[in-house]
């Protein structure tokens, strides 16, 4: 059973094109961003590894989505991580924020190119200055798709994200990705944190542009 309309196929027809005006709580996020102080605790044979990390981070409204009836607005992102001071990646991601005014709803969708991608939901009022998504392996819904590398030595089991909004400039994530590693009982907590300063703003979607 779910509150969807029988009607499945017509789109709503009262879209406003501008995106950075319905983003809700992601509206903050939108633009260009900078961390310097980002801490990766990773696995290693020898045990957990703690990691500096200095991060670029892009955000930039999409045009109106719709399934149907279903409607969001969104942002595009890439976010690239190195080692201070150093050129090779260490981290690359992209993917889309999604939020679904109608039902108070974000996502996250996420792809990485190690093979592996996830999509997170969670709930958030409009005008929230914090949120948390969630995506759990197995699940039909918000969840996580493995390499079989992946699958068969780390297996990620839960991914959750938390936000929160510091100021007009600055905002915060704290990642926890529990895996379950080959060869050990206990699951391990692989976690990533970085505060982010703006450095540029965002560009208009193409529909706002016209």
């Amino acid at each position: 059973m779910s509150n969807y309309p029988d009607d499945i196929y017509t789109e709503p027809s009262d879209v406003d094109p501008d995106t950075l005006k319905n983003l809700g709580p992601l509206r903050a996020m939108a633009g260009i961003w900078n961390g310097t102080r980002g801490v990766d605790v990773n696995p290693k044979a020898d045990g957990p590894e703690t990691q500096a990390f200095t991060e670029r981070l892009e955000l930039q409204p999409i045009d109106p989505q719709t399934n149907g009836p279903q409607l969001f607005y969104g942002l595009r992102y890439h976010q690239h991580i190195v080692k201070p001071g150093e050129i090779e990646t260490y981290h690359d991601q992209i993917g889309y924020w999604l939020w679904e005014p109608a039902t108070a709803t974000i996502i996250q969708t996420l792809a990485i190119p190690r093979g592996q991608t996830a999509m997170a939901g969670g709930k958030a009022a409009p005008n929230a200055t914090s949120f948390e998504l969630m995506a759990k392996r197995g699940a039909e819904t918000y969840g996580i798709c493995s390499n079989p590398f992946l699958e068969y030595a780390f297996r990620t089991v839960e991914y959750r994200i938390k936000v929160a909004i510091i100021s007009d400039s600055s905002w915060s994530y704290d990642e926890d990705t529990t895996l379950m590693v080959r060869g050990r009982t206990e699951p391990f907590s692989h976690t990533d944190k970085s505060t982010l300063i703006k450095i540029g703003e965002p560009t208009p979607n193409p529909l706002a542009r016209k």
